[in-house]
């Protein structure tokens, strides 16, 4: 059988037992501060399940309990119906609240000491983090160049409320910050919040016997990109491999759309038949379109390839239980079972995609709807409402955006692909701009001297690599 597999998370649940943990681990879990992995170990990849002609219809599935993703009717309409942030915080508190192994695909395996030590790492700091994860070269394999060059290690701490944590993290650690930290706490959290994409990074710092970069976003920023896509500078890297140390379910929750959506912008990309690297290398490549960085030397233009290449197993097992549910994909004809090279084919038909469009997210979709109005001559009020949320009595409470015509219009435009790659330019230029810019006085002059040295050296070797 071939080293792929795509299956649904109710029989991957029992693949991926749920971590044992040690009795430290355990007082913490019981204080709310950790979450142990629903993984222990990969996947045993051996083929293709779940896949059927038959399948293809609409993007519906046939029951009120999805059972490749786990996920009940009313579940189902916060990954297909409009969901704000304010309706997630409002109605997600607890892991308890969600159905059981939903997002294990989220929980990627690592080198246990490795885990262990990042984890060790958290409890570093004193002011309270409720989410983090790392991610980057320092943790998943980007190549053997960036084997050999030790980078340092990403991290990213969910918060509730910045400025209270800025002010303890400045107490504990003044050296971690730039002059900034003079200004007071007040001061750091308002550049963090309100230029850029409301992160604060603090690079190139030693703790734990390691050298990381951590950066602290609100809960409520993140879970806001990750839903709407306002920037998709945390959105985007969480399309890629990570390694979750402390879980949020609100974080899960919201991740699990984002995933489900970049999946849907992909499908808008790639042609009707494509092969499953390709569909890794156009999600990964998504948070880096319109990034300043690919264009001015300042990151390796291999990049995204690294990635994929070096870490197609984790994507497999992020994505694959998603792609299983979604029945306007299937597997190409003529797939044997044992090639590794499989090919996969989607529904073109204008309806189903309309209802893709319909399903993106929101500030995504405005740019997107935007254009239209230009392209297709519409009067920019009638978009309002044009993709309605729908409740099919077949399936109890599921309320999920379905497309208009407005939306199957744009869904057989020629030049969609064109659209789509500009509306993800649009998305990401300015905020990944402003960041780079923010750099400077939040890591100071000589750290972002460093980083930006490091970072040609990569450009350097990704061309001598060519």
């Amino acid at each position: 059988m071939s080293s792929l597999i795509f299956k649904s998370s109710r029989s991957a649940a029992r693949d991926f037992p749920v971590a044992r943990i040690s009795l430290t681990e355990g007082k913490r879990l019981m204080m709310g501060s950790v979450t142990p992995d629903p993984v222990s170990r990969p996947p045993p990849f051996t083929g293709f399940t779940n896949f059927s002609r038959s399948r293809i219809g609409s993007e519906k599935s046939s029951s009120n309990v999805d059972h490749a993703s786990g996920i009940s009717g009313t579940d189902r309409s916060f990954l297909e119906g409009e969901v704000t942030h304010e309706k997630l915080t409002k109605e997600i508190t607890m892991f308890s609240q969600l159905p059981e192994n939903f997002g294990v695909n989220q929980h990627i395996p690592i080198d246990n000491e490795l885990k262990e030590r990042l984890r060790s790492t958290l409890w570093k700091f004193k002011a309270p983090i409720r989410f983090a994860f790392a991610y980057g070269s320092g943790v998943f394999s980007q190549g053997q160049s960036y084997q050999k060059s030790k980078p340092q290690v990403d991290l990213i701490f969910g918060v509730t409320y910045t400025q209270h944590w800025h002010s303890l993290n400045i107490s504990q650690y003044p050296d971690h910050y730039s002059f900034l930290r003079r200004l007071g706490s007040g001061a750091v959290s308002y550049v963090q919040d309100n230029i850029g994409p409301g992160v604060y990074f603090n690079p190139y710092v030693e703790i734990n016997g390691m050298t990381v970069k951590y950066g602290v976003v609100s809960i409520d920023t993140l879970c806001r990109d990750l839903i709407s896509w306002d920037t998709l500078y945390l959105s985007g890297r969480l399309h890629k491999p990570v390694k979750i140390l402390r879980d949020d379910p609100r974080i899960r929750l919201a991740n699990q759309r984002n995933l489900f959506s970049v999946i849907r912008v992909a499908l808008l990309l790639l042609p009707e038949k494509f092969t499953e690297q390709e569909l890794y290398h156009t999600i990964a490549s998504i948070s880096y379109t319109g990034d300043p960085r690919m264009n001015v030397a300042a990151e390796n233009p291999n990049k995204v390839k690294n990635i994929v290449d070096n870490q197609k197993q984790h994507f497999h097992r992020l994505y694959a239980p998603l792609i299983d549910t979604l029945p306007n994909i299937e597997i190409g004809r003529g797939y044997d079972g044992v090639s590794d090279t499989v090919t996969l084919e989607q529904d073109m038909d204008p309806l189903r995609r309309g209802n893709m469009v319909a399903r993106l997210p929101s500030s995504f979709r405005k740019k997107l709807y935007a254009r239209y109005t230009t392209i297709l001559g519409v009067d920019p009020a009638t978009t309002q409402g044009l993709s309605e949320t729908s409740s099919d009595a077949s399936e109890g409470t599921i309320n999920r955006t379905e497309g208009s015509k407005f939306d199957q219009l744009i869904a057989e435009n020629p030049d969609l692909r064109v659209e789509v790659a500009r509306a993800i330019q649009h998305t990401v230029r300015w905020p990944s701009f402003v960041q780079s810019i923010k750099g400077l006085a939040t890591a100071g002059v000589s750290k972002s001297v460093k980083y930006l040295g490091e970072k040609s050296s990569k450009w350097r070797a990704g061309k001598q690599s060519e």
